[in-house]
């Protein structure tokens, strides 16, 4: 845009800044492109957590199962998850950590839920994040029984 310019007395210019008119249409040029660009990238972080909680329960999926390698048994009981890092008195084959920075908590600040045996996978163990919520059931769960999502 070319500034305009005044001729002041003496023969000296003046340059004057944008005009009201030129100002508006930049903001709504802006307002515009942040209407189409916003929502595309608002739901993204809430995505990138559920990605985040589905890797960290196969890596726990990973540790468990090398635990069992290991010492023959899934980690049960109180301690559950723990024993993936510190040894348990009755585990002589241990050969952890398995998780080399301790148990994770989930993308929304929550314990990890594990349950051996499983529930849901009869024969192993159930994973499970609460997700966004924070309480286990609903739909916004993620477990290791489900690669989306619970019921």
């Amino acid at each position: 845009m070319k500034l305009k310019t005044h001729t002041l007395a003496k023969g000296t210019k003046r340059r004057s800044g944008f005009t009201l008119v030129e100002m508006l249409l930049v903001l709504v040029i802006l307002a515009a492109l942040a209407a189409v660009v916003v929502p595309k990238f608002a739901g993204r972080s809430q995505q990138a957590k559920e990605t985040a909680a589905r890797s960290q329960i196969a890596n726990i999926e990973i540790a468990l199962d090398m635990f069992e390698t290991d010492n023959g048994y899934y980690p049960s009981g109180s301690d559950g998850l723990e024993e993936l890092v510190d040894q348990p008195s009755n585990a002589t084959s241990w050969q952890g950590p398995y998780l080399k920075k301790g148990v994770p908590l989930d993308p929304w600040g929550n314990d990890y839920v594990y349950d051996y045996p499983g529930k849901q996978n009869s024969g192993g163990y159930d994973i499970l994040s609460m997700g966004p919520d924070g309480r286990v059931g609903g739909s916004d769960d993620i477990t290791n029984w489900d690669n989306t999502r619970s019921n």
